[in-house]
């Protein structure tokens, strides 16, 4: 049986509909008495599009009445995105002798072997573990880009690339270099596994079928519907099909009505005018929507003429004339001048609207309403089309408030399911150690103990409690410091079964074998979740990569480093798409750039339209200069957009269509996409007219209340008189005056703020003060016995003892050092001027009018003349004499109040008060550490008197007790707005809802919430 005169090559045009328009051609045509269409082999070229076409059949059965339905066979052969992975192949009868296909996970790792061999031996240093991993992961894509294209690898290595070396950079030519020693090495390892690549089994495959096909026709049908891909060996199979008695090739919105000169204008479309010259010319339009069309007409021998229109409809289709439109809008540069003569008429794009939000979260809600009207109309499909893949998951968020649970068909990645997520901080912890918001991120997450209610609750109360002791400056790397914090805290127990998951974690050395490393951590997950980490659709995803990775890892011996194994595992959970087990909503559906194509709804929402992510920028290969690409006569990166503009034209051809595009986005301002800037110009005038505008004014009161919510009052509360009598701190006073609402907030209702985990251990104040006190105090302690103690080895060790983070030993312990030592040397010349220590960290209480005031005194000395100095240390520049006038800092006089008028260690220590001193660890000029006193002496041109100290700071507590401790008086917030308090009960009070509300009454208007203090946790010591 020999060939057709003619091939039988078609095309549906993108107002029809392709997948609809595809069935209602195939049906009639093939369609046969009792089997149905189960003769027809049907050619697609992906799993996704299998499956568009087989919702097609159900919905033309559906609105024929038809009884029952016998599908074709659906082949999948592979996708026209080169860098899209290359598993799906086309297997026919009797190719056992073609090799079998390394697996792409064994093909990976022994890549990256050979990348370390071969840098070894051009005398370049080792890559670690992560960078060597990705980069086998590029160059395997760069080697299936150069197979799919029919490169053969000599080529790599001929006379012509030769001749270009020394017009390259010489980073392309040592890229070129390992590339070539790296693929000469792999193929020798091919040979030695009796295998081949992906890709190359799959042109063997192609080739074999299309060999028999023409030497042996088959009676049944065979048809290739909407494969473009423009791979040579595809494209001399789909020529044999075409020629096949019952076969045909179909392809998506082949522009038929193009004028022949704009159609020269896209350029060769790798046909060479010289043989050995370059295929692809850089007067190629490879970024024109129809260029890959021609390269595949190009490569499988066929001419325009000779491909006819199909002309069947779907039911999704558009009127004729959204084809024209869309020819006219992608004309090439020179053939787009006509578009100055186009009638109004022409220019018109009926049925198209665009949109333009503010920003990504304002295109969301309007892409999520868009969805919820079409919705209301029975029957009506919708579906959003977009590359952003953040968009599209705003979208689905903000449809599930309606209840509305879109099919995405992308899924999402691995590592952002639950299952995933476990697993990247378990694998995180094993890389870096319990880090405390990781260890807190894996213990807290929803599949940890959740096999029994009962023991998810404990375990919640036990870890709410290690949360609360562990927050605050990071402890210091390990497990011992943790199992003290959770000791302390009362978990101990707790803690135990835990560190018996997490120790084997950190038992491993640097350089462990990866599959061992994978292990640890799977055991680990499943440890602390037991079989709720690979019981749904994410674990079992989970599985299958863990078992593949470590079945691998292990077949070839890959060693790393382990602190790369979280980044390694992330990098393959990225690789996983995890879609769930059943569809959401049957007529909302969610498609990516490659799931679009052949798929059709009645409104086709085309999202995220900006440059650089429809079109996405392109990625030039990072191994092989362009000039060598085009040499070896592979497409340039700029392929991908022609891609890109080919799926928008297929989105345009649907009834209703509408463009969307954010102004910004979370990097900032944005620019519109080169195709929406084209369709504003097709338009011109008429573009306004096109504006979708009843959606972006509905966002404004979508969450708005019909009634304004009443006006927030300036809080004042008044807690009854035995509310008011509680104990005052000498810390507190300043704030009780400054503003009571605080102090209100902190010791009548005694709320406190939580410190954050991992607290930078350089930048927390709380960290360096309690560490300061503490060693300040076991040195005067220690000093007792042995006065001449010196400071600077025992503070030392005393670092070592507490076990602080790396971070804050080096970057504070030689400055505390340093003002330690300062201290010392003061000490010791205030000693010989007869000044001595009498106590440090002393707590010291006085009765007042029946309210107890207490406070605790960094130290206290004895001075010659028998009075006392109350000494306060700082570790930062401590408060000036004219904040303390003011009583904005009231802690050192009420500490004389209390020598004065109550006593210290428990009645050991009283008397009067003379001198005041605050010691510093800050830095004064070129010394670090000084001590000041907060009046006016010693050189200090404000404060107060040495002898209206103690006065002012008796009236300033005598006014705080009759006001507020034991009068009526409100806790106002923010009494003094210049006072520089905290800011932890801004929020509590809704400071931002009335502060500028009242500066414009009192007419300051605009004027802010004023600014919260720099002061440090140190200071409610």
């Amino acid at each position: 049986m020999g060939d057709r005169a003619a091939p039988e090559v078609y095309s549906i045009a993108a107002h029809r509909g392709f997948a609809d328009a595809l069935v209602a051609g195939l049906v009639p045509r093939y369609a046969e008495p009792d089997v149905g269409l189960a003769r027809l082999t049907l050619l697609v070229p992906s799993a996704r599009a299998a499956r568009t076409i087989s919702e097609a059949f159900i919905r033309h059965a559906g609105a024929n009445d038809a009884p029952g339905l016998l599908m074709p066979r659906m082949v999948t052969v592979g996708d026209l995105d080169l860098d899209e992975t290359l598993g799906a192949l086309l297997d026919p009868l009797g190719a056992s002798t073609i090799p079998p296909a390394v697996e792409p996970t064994r093909r990976w790792l022994e890549l990256a072997e050979l990348i370390e061999s071969e840098r070894a031996d051009q005398g370049l240093a080792p890559l670690p573990a992560t960078a060597r991993l990705r980069l086998a992961g590029e160059l395997a894509r760069t080697m299936d880009r150069l197979l799919v294209e029919d490169v053969d690898p000599a080529d790599l290595v001929s006379e012509g690339v030769l001749n270009m070396l020394a017009d390259l950079a010489q980073n392309w030519r040592n890229s070129l270099r390992l590339f070539v020693g790296v693929q000469d090495g792999w193929f020798k390892r091919l040979e030695a596994l009796g295998a081949v690549d992906a890709a190359t089994r799959r042109n063997l495959l192609f080739e074999r079928a299309a060999r028999a096909w023409r030497d042996n026709p088959p009676g049944d049908p065979i048809v290739a519907a909407g494969v473009t891909s423009a791979s040579p060996a595809l494209a001399r199979m789909l020529r044999a099909i075409a020629n096949l008695p019952n076969g045909a090739v179909i392809l998506p919105d082949l522009d038929l009505s193009m004028a022949e000169d704009a159609w020269n204008e896209l350029g060769r479309a790798g046909q060479s005018e010289e043989p050995g010259g370059e295929v692809f010319g850089a007067m190629d339009a490879l970024t024109h929507p129809q260029y890959h069309l021609k390269l595949l007409l190009g490569r499988m021998g066929i001419a325009r003429n000779e491909v006819k229109p199909w002309h069947r409809r779907g039911e999704g289709a558009a009127a004729p004339e959204r084809s024209h439109a869309i020819s006219a809008l992608f004309l090439p540069p020179r053939a787009s001048r006509s578009w100055v003569g186009l009638e109004p008429h022409q220019r018109r794009l009926s049925g198209v609207r665009l949109m333009t939000l503010a920003n990504a979260e304002e295109e969301a809600q309007a892409i999520a309403l868009l969805v919820r009207r079409a919705l209301a109309e029975p029957e009506k499909r919708v579906a959003l089309v977009t590359a952003d893949r953040s968009l599209a998951r705003r979208v689905t968020q903000h449809l599930s408030r309606w209840n509305i649970a879109a099919d995405d068909s992308a899924g999402q990645p691995l590592s952002l399911t639950a299952a995933g997520r476990l697993f990247g901080l378990v694998a995180e912890i094993a890389a870096r150690g319990p880090e405390p918001t990781t260890l807190i991120g894996a213990l807290a997450h929803p599949l940890v103990a959740a096999d029994d209610d009962d023991r998810r609750r404990a375990w919640l109360r036990s870890l709410r409690t290690f949360d609360r002791a562990l927050r605050g400056p990071t402890p210091a790397p390990g497990l011992e410091s943790l199992r003290k914090i959770a000791r302390t805290a009362g978990v101990g127990e707790w803690w135990e079964g835990i560190e018996q998951v997490l120790a084997p974690l950190g038992d491993a050395a640097d350089d462990i074998a990866l599959a061992e490393a994978i292990e640890q951590v799977a055991r680990a997950a499943e440890a602390l979740a037991g079989d709720n980490l690979w019981a749904r659709e994410d674990g079992r995803a989970l599985a299958a990569m863990v078992e593949d990775l470590r079945l691998h890892a292990s077949a070839v011996d890959t060693r790393i480093a382990l602190e790369d194994i979280a980044t390694i595992l992330r990098d393959c959970m990225e690789a996983v798409a995890v879609r769930p087990p059943y569809g959401g909503h049957p007529r909302v559906a969610i498609y990516g750039l490659l799931e679009s194509r052949m798929a059709r709804a009645d409104l086709m929402i085309c999202g995220g339209l900006n440059e650089g992510s429809w079109p996405q920028g392109p990625a030039a290969d990072s191994l092989l200069a362009p000039a060598v690409l085009r040499k070896l006569g592979v497409p340039g990166a700029e392929f991908r957009i022609g891609l890109s503009a080919h799926d928008l034209a297929g989105v345009l051809g649907a009834p209703e269509v509408v463009l969307s595009r954010a102004r910004r986005d979370s990097e900032g301002p944005t620019l519109p996409s080169r195709f929406l800037l084209r369709i504003e110009a097709l338009l011109g005038e008429l573009a306004d007219k096109h504006r979708e505008t009843q959606i972006p004014a509905m966002l404004g009161a979508l969450d708005r209340d019909v009634e304004r919510a009443e006006e927030y009052e300036r809080p004042e509360p008044r807690p009854s008189p035995e509310q008011r009598k509680v104990e005052l701190r000498v810390t507190a006073l300043d704030r009780l005056l400054g503003d009571p609402y605080q102090f209100y907030a902190n010791s009548i209702l005694q709320l406190s703020s939580l410190n954050p985990l991992a607290a930078d251990p350089y930048a927390d104040p709380a960290l360096r003060g309690t560490l300061v006190h503490d060693i300040l105090d076991a040195w005067h302690k220690a000093r007792e016995t042995d006065p001449g103690l010196a400071i600077v080895p025992f503070a030392t060790e005393q670092f070592a003892k507490a076990q602080v983070h790396p971070l804050f030993k080096g970057l504070w312990q030689p400055r505390l050092l340093a003002a330690f030592e300062r201290f010392e040397t003061m000490i010791e010349e205030l000693e010989r001027d007869g000044r001595t220590v009498l106590v440090s960290e002393a707590s010291g209480a006085m009765m007042v009018r029946g309210i107890k005031v207490k406070g605790r005194a960094d130290r206290i000395d004895r001075l010659a003349d028998g009075t006392l100095a109350i000494v306060d240390y700082k570790t930062g520049q401590p408060p000036k004499p004219k904040a303390v006038a003011m009583g904005y800092a009231l802690q050192l006089g009420l500490l004389g109040l209390i020598a004065r008028d109550g006593s210290f260690c428990d009645g050991k220590v009283s008397g009067d008060a003379s001198r005041f001193e605050y010691w510093s660890l800050a830095k004064d000029g070129e010394t670090i550490g000084f001590r000041k006193a907060p009046l006016k002496v010693d050189g200090n041109k404000s404060g107060l008197l040495p002898e209206k100290f103690l006065p002012k700071h008796e009236e300033m507590l005598a006014r705080a007790l009759d006001l507020y401790l034991l009068g009526d008086a409100p806790f106002r917030a923010k009494e003094n707005p210049d006072y520089p308090g905290y800011d932890e009960y801004d929020q509590l009070m809704r400071l931002e809802e009335w502060a500028i509300r009242m500066s414009r009454e009192n007419g300051h208007a605009g004027t802010a919430p004023p600014e919260p203090s720099a002061r440090s946790a140190e200071d409610d010591r």
